[in-house]
């Protein structure tokens, strides 16, 4: 019955019922959101699209990234040496534009264009790597004679486009041999592909490169893993590589010096580990978030090689365990997105090149991060992407270019390229200047 104001009484709740506090409801959202939070990363990551712009974006982030951290870096190497301060980020920016083609040309070329080059791209490296040890024509930097000085102070090291041919050549003699049904028989797995990369070690060993010999190595078996190598097969390579590399840490007295170095703590009596611990200095005096961009002490003659091989220690000392985070992160990212694009695909060449590529970045990666943390011995090798160095950033970024084709050439990710394209600005405008031209009268109608 109303009141006198012609009001309804409020609503008597039963006897015992509890009203919710507000904070329970939010509590109980935000659980549920939080369970929700997997399931939707999953249905992130499952789109079409997800791989392509994780190595696009993945890719350019390490580059600029790299670039910033170059300058940083050499300022001071460059100063020493009665250079201007911006001279190798000058040159590491002139292989930054140039790597830009060849990753915008190989990310749009399709995937027949990129087999048919894979032949003449390993004959010209064999031929580069030969040219190296013609006295008067290789050039010896830091004990390793593998560069060919190509005019001014520009040099290349043809080795490291020995890493993307025998990527691209094996991947396509292993897609050919599997249409074939070939791969299930251990010579046609191993002939020719080992004795091609056996070739390419040795040329690159007449140099004394152990460092690019070990990446080279993980390609192959990267790539014998993909064909379906069986266990024995693969267990007797990968043993045999082994005595290989402990027989030539052995006879070389540098290499062993390197391996003793191993979690040093001091240089030792000789200093023989001084780049080691400067190393490690370097990163533990970064804190969280570092001394601040370009307040690095150790790059002042302390740390040798600050902008190529050690520039991780830099990038800890400079933006801390933050920005060291944050490149790892990125370069597990890039290395998850190329699996998925080797796992997803129906192209035998498309998976054997995915996965060559994707474990030659992620091993160097490996292999230069954990010699900066003391983790391994220190093999020489830059940090992909990142490091200084235009002989190892060129194939680098038409290796880069290469994952962005085959993410692209997704069929699920061609729909999705196309679909974007049409719902795009360019292509509404396109589609409204093509009406006119189809609504256009015949000549001589009035």
């Amino acid at each position: 019955m109303a009141g006198a104001g012609g009001e309804r009484p409020a609503a008597r709740l039963p006897r015992g019922f509890l009203v919710p506090p507000a904070r329970s409801v939010r509590t109980g959202s935000a659980r549920r959101g939080a369970a929700l939070l997997p399931r939707r990363l999953r249905e992130a990551w499952d789109r079409p699209l997800t791989a392509y712009y994780v190595i696009l974006g993945g890719g350019l982030l390490i580059t600029v990234l790299g670039l910033v951290m170059v300058y940083s870096a050499s300022m001071i190497q460059a100063l020493r040496y009665g250079l201007p301060s911006t001279y190798y980020f000058r040159k590491q920016l002139l292989a930054v534009a140039i790597g830009s083609v060849l990753l915008y040309g190989a990310a749009r070329m399709p995937v027949r264009l990129h087999r048919a080059l894979a032949y003449p791209l390993l004959l010209g490296a064999v031929f580069l790597m030969c040219l190296v040890q013609v006295p008067g024509i290789g050039q010896t930097v830091n004990g390793n004679t593998n560069w060919i000085s190509i005019g001014g102070p520009f040099q290349l090291q043809p080795s490291e486009f020995g890493k993307l041919a025998l990527v691209m050549w094996g991947a396509d003699l292993l897609a050919r041999k599997n249409d074939k049904k070939l791969l299930t028989q251990w010579k046609h797995l191993l002939v020719p592909l080992v004795p091609v990369a056996v070739l390419l070690l040795g040329l690159i060993m007449l140099g004394g490169d152990m460092g690019t010999s070990m990446v080279l190595t993980a390609i192959l078996f990267g790539m014998l893993w993909l064909a379906g190598a069986p266990t024995r097969l693969f267990t007797g390579v990968l043993g045999a590589a082994g005595v290989l590399a402990a027989l030539f840490v052995a006879t070389s007295p540098n290499r062993m010096g390197r391996l003793h170095c191993i979690a040093a703590t001091s240089p030792g009596s000789n200093d023989q580990c001084w780049q080691a611990v400067h190393g490690i200095y370097a990163l533990a005096s970064g804190g969280w978030f570092g001394t601040g961009l370009g307040a690095s002490v150790e790059k002042w003659g302390e740390l040798p090689e600050p902008h190529t091989d050690f520039i991780f220690a830099v990038t800890g000392e400079e933006l801390g365990l933050a920005g060291t985070l944050s490149v790892l992160a990125l370069f597990a990212a890039l290395g998850y997105a190329g699996i998925r694009v080797a796992g997803r695909t129906e192209d035998p060449f498309v998976r054997f090149a995915a996965g060559g590529v994707t474990t030659w970045i992620t091993v160097q990666a490996v292999i230069n991060i954990g010699a900066v943390l003391g983790l391994l011995p220190i093999a020489g090798v830059p940090l992909p992407l990142f490091s200084y160095g235009g002989s190892a950033l060129l194939p680098t970024m038409y290796a880069l270019g290469l994952l962005i084709s085959f993410a692209r050439s997704e069929p699920a990710a061609r729909a999705a390229l196309a679909t974007r394209g049409r719902n795009s600005l360019t292509g509404a405008i396109r589609r409204t200047m093509r009406r006119p031209a189809a609504r256009r009268r015949p000549s001589g109608e009035r």
